[in-house]
């Protein structure tokens, strides 16, 4: 290893795709490779990927990461991983794939019911969550009742960044921050808890799951085969990693108690940090990532998903924009808000209040174009955010200014609406790739880089851009707040109905 290693390198495992980015202690960033993957749905609501081609992405994106740079890889003094949470990664004793089951996958709902029915309450007063569809231990309980002989052959229950770090190190290893974030752990102590397992009804999982770290613990050292994999340097440490909201929310710049982080990916992620965890269970989770360092999430699966939804069915079609997303933000900046533009549901793919949920655009009139259709999903989105937020001051985690990350941070018209509607400061980071570089710092911290994550947020980390409320929107946006959440109201007897299983068979197609 180099005497002086000057550069970490940060990996993000998403559901789709894996990116390798190095960076140096500044946190400029020097190269960055990705790597898209392919998920499988073997039948409706499965959502699946092959663990040997996951581990081909990620090896690949690693190796071109440091061609790209055109470093000596023994000048990088640790690596660090960040993976999205909740899912289902399985291998055997001898450390061959098994499964990998996606944090989009749906087919555990039924075992998700159940479980809340009979234990809601008492699971939450464990880990602080209740079981959702998605959720690992959710999972797990679902494998063990209709998948049983898959369940005896699981040697370990990972979850998607544990994987590749296992790959890297050979060491069966998980850290705190996806272990809370999945509901698996007692908190606050971020312990495993026999009596937690008992009430999911995996009992018997105790020796499944890894060995449990702090995130920035160092996990394992890069094996020889490894090594000649990815073009690593072999024995570099590679730490426990991340729960990859929390990652991402240190790549922007939020570490400190009262700080807060609003993403606006596939997810729409609100996190507020803390040294205590709230315990209200209308919050969705809370995460440790460290002694006293908590963050406490309300999130959803409706945020900028739904615009990238737009570009691709309507923008996209023909090829008719070089740059779609330049022509959504065009349109958006052309339009004048008016009380009586659309209002749109930001619920694509439901809603954390109820899968049944479903998106629209209501109020639309003949004079509407389609920058008031745009901008109408760029409230709703900002709206759903609002109220995940509310959720969590309700809860006594509130705050005055956010940082504002995730693929909405770079319109230039998004990050207003943010400041306007929820009417705090918003700053957005310099950095794009948030996750990665959170896990490039606490590779930092454990390489002695930095004295913790404070000091490691504050040499790597930068704002690009500061947005304030203007106070003339503040009765604009409150007046279609009140009338996005009444509509919601108005309409859940209908997406009920619409959801429940038809009493007789719908029409066929008429004859062509």
């Amino acid at each position: 290893m180099a005497d002086q290693a000057a550069y970490l390198l940060g990996l993000d495992a998403g559901n789709t795709i894996i990116k390798a980015v190095l960076f140096d202690h500044t946190g400029r960033q020097l190269a960055m490779h990705a790597v898209a993957g392919r998920s499988h749905t073997p039948q409706p609501g499965y959502v699946e990927r092959d663990l040997g081609g996951m581990w081909a992405a990620a090896r690949d994106a690693i190796r071109a990461c440091i061609a790209q740079a055109g470093i000596d890889a023994r000048e990088i003094a640790a690596v660090g991983c960040a993976g999205h949470g909740n899912g289902l990664y399985l291998v055997d004793r001898a450390g061959e794939p098994l499964i990998g089951i996606q944090s989009l996958d749906t087919r555990a709902a039924g075992m998700a019911s159940t479980l809340a029915a009979r234990n809601a309450e008492a699971l939450h007063a464990i880990c602080l969550q209740k079981p959702w569809p998605a959720q690992t231990p959710t999972l797990l309980a679902w494998v063990k009742q209709h998948a049983p002989d898959l369940y005896a052959a699981t040697g370990t229950a990972m979850l998607c960044k544990d994987f590749i770090t296992f790959r890297l190190t050979g060491e069966r290893v998980s850290d705190v921050s996806d272990m809370s974030g999945c509901g698996l752990v007692r908190m606050p102590e971020g312990v495993y808890d026999s009596e937690l397992l008992a009430l999911y009804g995996i009992e018997d999982a105790q020796a499944k799951l890894p060995r449990l770290l702090d995130s920035a613990d160092i996990a394992g050292a890069v094996t020889a085969q490894a090594a000649e994999e990815t073009g690593l340097a072999e024995g570099m440490p590679v730490i426990a990693g991340y729960f990859d909201v929390v990652a991402s929310a240190m790549g922007a710049g939020v570490v400190r108690p009262g700080e807060a982080s609003v993403i606006a990916g596939t997810w729409s992620v609100n996190q507020v940090f803390s040294t205590t965890p709230v315990g209200d269970p209308d919050v969705f989770m809370a995460a440790r990532f460290g002694p006293s360092r908590f963050v406490n999430i309300e999130s959803s699966a409706t945020s900028a998903a739904n615009l990238e939804w737009y570009v691709r069915e309507f923008v996209e079609r023909g090829a008719h924009h070089d740059d779609p997303f330049g022509h959504c933000n065009a349109a958006v900046g052309a339009v004048t808000p008016a009380w009586d533009d659309p209002i749109f549901h930001p619920f694509l793919y439901g809603s954390g209040q109820g899968a049944e949920f479903r998106a629209g655009f209501y109020g639309l009139a003949g004079w509407h174009g389609e920058g008031h259709l745009l901008r109408a999903l760029f409230e709703g989105v900002m709206f759903e955010h609002r109220r995940h937020i509310e959720v969590l001051k309700k809860a006594g985690v509130g705050f005055e200014r956010a940082v504002l990350s995730g693929g909405g941070s770079r319109s230039e018209h998004w990050p207003q609406i943010f400041a306007d509607g929820l009417g705090v400061p918003i700053t957005v980071p310099e950095a794009r790739e948030t996750g990665a570089l959170g896990a490039a710092i606490g590779a930092g911290v454990a390489a002695g880089l930095f004295a913790d994550y404070e000091a490691g947020v504050d040499a790597m980390t930068r704002s690009s851009a500061a947005y304030r409320p203007n106070p003339a929107m503040q009765d604009h946006y409150n007046r279609r707040y009140r009338a996005y959440c009444g509509l919601a109201d108005t309409l859940r007897s209908f997406w009920a109905e619409q959801a429940a299983e038809p009493s007789r068979t719908p029409p066929s197609k008429p004859p062509q």
